[in-house]
């Protein structure tokens, strides 16, 4: 699995000149800071939200499907479809905005304004897991987002952990119904069932490796991930899952988004909001940055897990903090930095209290 970007993108985006990263470790975040402000409109007309519901025979979706299985310390099995697979059998799938194809033509993880990158797990996804892990976050009674979610990983690891609902977002109505939504329907199987082809193919476990061309994760890290895709899973119902029942899924632009989720009756404040890899480009930080004030609950906590900084689109963590600070609404904090090739981080916003502004 490869976590190198190959992004498609309009020249009138962020030009790279805007955001040299020299510029702010020097301390001039007031040039960083106007990068954000002078790209702000977007490149593709904006792309409606819209609710997903779970088909009412789902079976079909997972009829012959071939899955892979994740695992990170003490966290529950984390069930998704296998890429390779899914990539191979892209045309045999339903596409109304055609990405399948364009992604597979143009060879691009991102097309800006048309696909957002949610076909893959991007490798600041595992990151977010592991911290997860070691601080032992259960997720009891909480109203959990995951914005940019994609797979939808973090979402599922939430919602096996005792959230009461968990909302999923994309920007990709594709990438909703053709991966989030399976994926969350494999989890809502019994892990009997998985267990038991565990113990077949225990052997078959060993550290997660990327492709050729990217920096791999420290070898100390404890996570495993099956070295191979696990037989087809047979499907099951799944229409009245208990866990299905606590899940919406939404795809569209943020901002739509944002106003769908703010008329829903009643309306829903998120206790954790997830996201990662979802700063790659300055043009969004004003509508990601208004769609987590107003849908946080008051206390409660955005994990963002993001690279220092994305070649080929500008933006980065340092370009975000310079904005988060400008604002004077959240406050930022570290809660683990990479050091090896590309740094990676994992932030946590919080609102900021009175005596912080």
């Amino acid at each position: 699995m490869s976590f190198c970007f190959n992004f498609d993108l309009p020249a009138q985006t962020t030009n790279p000149e805007d955001v040299d990263g020299n510029k702010l470790q020097n301390g001039k975040k007031d040039e960083a800071a106007k990068s954000t402000e002078d790209n702000t409109k977007p490149t593709e007309p904006v792309k409606e939200a819209k609710e997903h519901l779970p088909p009412s025979d789902p079976q079909f979706l997972l009829d012959d499907a071939v899955f892979e299985t994740v695992t990170i310390g003490t966290l529950p099995p984390l069930h998704f479809l296998n890429e390779t697979v899914f990539e191979k059998t892209a045309l045999e799938r339903e596409d109304g905005e055609k990405i399948l194809s364009r992604t597979a033509e143009q060879r691009s993880d991102l097309i800006s304004g048309v696909y957002e990158g949610g076909l893959k797990v991007w490798e600041c996804t595992y990151d977010l897991l592991e911290l997860i892990e070691k601080d032992g976050e259960t997720f009891g009674g909480k109203a959990v987002l995951d914005l940019g979610c994609g797979a939808g990983l973090l979402g599922i690891l939430a919602l096996k952990r005792g959230a009461t609902q968990v909302h999923f977002q994309d920007y990709n109505s594709t990438v909703v119904e053709q991966l989030t939504v399976p994926n969350v329907m494999l989890n809502c199987h019994e892990d009997d069932e998985v267990d038991s082809e565990d113990d077949k193919e225990g052997s078959g476990k060993g550290n997660v490796e990327e492709e050729a061309g990217c920096k791999n994760k420290a070898k100390t890290k404890e996570y495993v991930k099956e070295s191979s895709p696990l037989p087809k899973k047979r499907a099951v119902d799944l229409s009245q899952h208990p866990l299905l029942t606590k899940c919406h899924f939404f795809s569209g632009d943020w901002s739509t988004f944002l106003d769908l989720v703010l008329k829903m009756d009643p309306p829903t404040k998120f206790d954790i909001i997830f996201t990662s890899e979802t700063i790659y480009n300055t043009v969004y930080y004003p509508v990601l940055h208004e769609t987590l004030q107003k849908l946080l609950a008051p206390h409660g906590l955005v994990y963002l897990a993001t690279k220092s900084h994305y070649f080929g689109v500008g933006g980065g963590l340092h370009l975000f903090e310079t904005f988060v600070e400008e604002r004077g609404v959240f406050s930022l904090d570290h809660l683990w930095d990479g050091e090896e090739g590309l740094q990676r981080h994992v932030v946590v916003l919080r609102f900021k209290k009175p005596k912080d502004t």
